[in-house]
């Protein structure tokens, strides 16, 4: 099992949940929807300085699966140049 986090600009919110779930039909996702931080290039922290927020998004994915969710990112990546799409995977162990 792998746990598969997504930080990522708001925008792409609605194309990253359809996609999981075309491509990872039983895919269970929490989604925590307003997330305030800095990243790389600029701030998100939904002030009138910095208005834009990210939300993240937490997967569990068999590990066998966790090549989709790569795929996915790489195809979000190419399409909203510039937003910030971040992913981060962790082997977890479910106990």
């Amino acid at each position: 099992m792998t746990r598969c986090e997504i930080i990522s600009n708001q925008s792409v919110q609605d194309e990253l949940i359809q996609l999981l779930e075309e491509h990872l039909p039983d895919v269970l996702y929490t989604i925590v929807p307003v997330v305030l931080g800095r990243g790389k290039k600029n701030y998100k922290l939904g002030s009138s300085t910095w208005p834009e927020t990210n939300f993240i998004l937490i997967a569990y994915v068999e590990d066998s699966q966790v090549h989709v969710v790569k795929a996915i990112i790489k195809a979000l990546k190419e399409k909203f140049d510039g937003e910030g799409i971040k992913l981060f995977c962790v082997k977890a162990e479910d106990l």
